[in-house]
């Protein structure tokens, strides 16, 4: 694991900790898909953003087909 690796899983844990807080003891529903989309989604835009919107670029960055891709840009309104 590297440096900005560590940041990443610093700042899930993190905001998990305080997601729970906030919970005030109610249990979590559907938090594995709560996670991803929170993260997925500022992932997506960021890539696309370094890349200059070419999405076969985003989809080697992110090691996953360009169909993938597009099916997640679909997901979050971002085609």
């Amino acid at each position: 694991m590297n440096v900005s690796t560590d940041v990443i899983a610093i700042a899930i844990k993190e905001s998990l900790a305080q997601y729970f807080n906030d919970l005030d003891g109610e249990p979590p529903s559907a938090l594995y898909e709560m996670v991803l989309g929170r993260m997925e989604k500022p992932l997506l835009i960021e890539v696309l953003e370094r890349v200059g919107g070419n999405q076969t670029q985003a989809a080697e960055m992110l090691g996953i087909n360009r169909n993938t891709l597009r099916k997640k840009l679909q997901t979050y309104d971002l085609l």
